[in-house]
């Protein structure tokens, strides 16, 4: 059996599936089980509730523009490789995302009411990275999961102390970023002059701080 080659109208659809899946949900059945497992749930004051909750929000405003980063980087790559090792990270970053989700829900909280504005901007910078060139478009990639590993790493040092199931989740996206990080490099992704770093590092602060609120 052969698999049919997508052309350019079956990615474009694709692409539109994707991104309402992301943006309204709610988001595909995650392909593996969720990491707070049976993890209990520690009594939280409502102030903590609140502040965990918040600090989820974040994370899943950050999954969604994962996903239109990785959206715009597989549409926009020149390789086929590329585009498979984008389509594939996007596939597991959706994990991320209805495991935030999930979390979420049991906090009594919702999502970040951005959710539009996050997704087309990353998408629009995921294809800007990929039109640059493929090696560009990894070392974006590496970058930019090197910017969330320390998000991350910052999270698990501000989550309540009893809020263990929100840790393991943070723990197993933590790993997983490292490991979409890692494969870039591998993949030839080049390092990302100074300036363009520190745009990033920009955009992620006004994106964390607006979606702690909104």
């Amino acid at each position: 059996m052969t698999t049919r080659k997508l052309s350019p109208l079956d990615r474009a659809f694709e692409q539109l599936d994707q991104a309402v899946r992301t943006v309204l949900g709610p988001p595909p059945p995650p392909s593996r089980p969720n990491p707070a497992g049976a993890t209990p749930e520690h009594t939280m004051t409502d102030r903590e509730r609140r502040h965990a909750a918040a600090l989820m929000r974040v994370n899943h405003a950050g999954e969604i523009m994962a996903q239109g980063l990785y959206q715009g980087q597989a549409l926009t790559a020149r390789l086929e490789t590329v585009r498979e090792a984008m389509e594939q990270a996007a596939v597991e970053e959706f994990d991320h995302l209805a495991w935030c989700e999930d979390r979420l829900q049991e906090l009594k909280d919702r999502p970040s009411r951005l959710g539009p504005v996050w997704y087309s901007g990353a998408f629009l910078l995921g294809a800007g990275a990929g039109l640059a060139g493929d090696r560009w478009s990894l070392g974006f990639v590496s970058e930019t999961e090197a910017q969330v590993i320390n998000h991350l790493e910052e999270h698990l040092g501000r989550l309540p102390p009893g809020d263990q199931r929100s840790r393991a989740i943070i723990e197993q996206m933590k790993i997983d970023e490292a490991h979409h990080g890692a494969e870039a490099r591998a993949a030839g992704g080049l390092p990302l002059p100074p300036p363009a770093r520190g745009l990033m590092a920009l955009m992620s602060k006004v994106m964390t701080r607006t979606a702690y609120w909104i």
